[in-house]
């Protein structure tokens, strides 16, 4: 043990919405029982990368006696983190449907959400081919409540570890109640989400916004 800098995590203040984890290039961050916390002292640096992340202000570094910072096992810990994922088989999802979907679930971890109006799909039937590996959610903000849309998505973004949000819609005015939606979900659910947007024009080709 060593008197050094390591990141601090005041367990009142954060909300457990994971915004720190990607920062941490040394994977010394998790998510346990809804708070983050360091999973072992040598994985972590000290020197903060984390910092600034945290919009509850949770994550702070001190000055205390700790483990020494270890590179060879930081190594290692990614390597094993690297082989667990690519023998883990993505899990199920079901429903797809937005009114259907739970607001909770094992595969929004880590997800990349594509938010599709349900046109869209038939329309251009490599939609899933060409944007891959993502959890797929459909609807209609024409005929179904966008607003009630805003109040499901917010909750699943807020509950979840959601990495990013793709939203692809139809040309038509009708359709754009599907990004208000995302947007009205996104700014209730108080965390920084990168946001795409894909419009299908008429002439049956997405258009990045």
């Amino acid at each position: 043990m060593v008197i050094r800098k390591i990141v601090h995590i005041d367990e009142d203040l954060c909300n457990g919405c994971g915004q720190c984890i990607p920062k941490c290039a040394e994977g010394a961050l998790q998510i346990v029982n809804g708070k983050a916390k360091i999973v072992s002292e040598t994985y972590c640096d000290g020197l903060g990368a984390c910092l600034g992340q945290c919009p509850q202000g949770a994550i702070t570094v001190i000055d205390r006696e700790a483990a020494e910072f270890d590179e060879k096992a930081v190594e290692k810990h990614l390597d094993a983190d690297k082989a667990k994922a690519s023998q883990t088989p993505a899990k199920p999802q079901w429903p797809v449907k937005i009114n259907l979907i739970p607001r909770q679930a094992p595969f929004f971890n880590h997800a990349n959400l594509l938010i599709v109006a349900d046109c869209a799909p038939v329309a251009y039937p490599d939609l899933q081919k060409n944007m891959p590996g993502k959890r797929i959610m459909i609807g209609c903000p024409k005929f179904e409540d966008a607003r009630g849309y805003a109040e499901k998505l917010q909750e699943i973004l807020k509950l979840n570890d959601v990495a990013s949000v793709t939203v692809v819609h139809m040309e038509v005015p009708c359709c754009s109640g599907l990004k208000w939606a995302v947007d009205k979900a996104l700014q209730a659910s108080g965390k920084q989400i990168p946001v795409k947007q894909y419009i299908m024009t008429i002439g049956g080709e997405l258009s990045e916004q």
